[in-house]
């Protein structure tokens, strides 16, 4: 597993700045590999009203404008507390599962020692019963 490498690009870029009193970004980090073993980073924007979108998101999103779509591992990094390991949250999940089903075996490092495959963060997801 790549959990180290993934782990430092992510806190790379896990600083989290203020555009104004409505908006902020940076405060967490994702980075992912691919299984063509190509690294892609992002990180979030928080605004008040919702409108922002996770880091998770956005590491997709880089990886999508280079033509890939299947994710070997992922990590996402929380500025605070110390540059924690943080779990993709539901809305991560399903999209991971959406942009390619095969990213149900997509590993999840939720530390350094444990890690989870996508498939078990979403039990009887409803892309396998159509």
């Amino acid at each position: 597993m790549n959990f180290k490498k993934l782990y430092d690009e992510a806190r790379k870029i896990d600083s989290s700045t203020k555009v104004n009193r409505y908006a902020s970004y940076g405060g967490v980090g994702a980075a992912l590999m691919t299984k063509k073993g190509s690294i892609y980073t992002g990180i979030c924007i928080d605004t008040c009203c919702g409108l922002g979108f996770c880091a998770e998101h956005s590491a997709i999103a880089d990886m999508l404008k280079h033509k890939e779509s299947e994710i070997k591992e992922i990590v996402a990094v929380k500025e605070s507390g110390g540059h924690k390991v943080i779990s993709p949250c539901g809305r991560c999940r399903e999209l991971m599962l959406q942009i390619n089903p095969k990213n149900k075996d997509t590993v999840i490092h939720l530390s350094s020692t444990k890690r989870v495959k996508l498939s078990k963060l979403l039990p009887e997801h409803w892309i396998e019963q159509i």
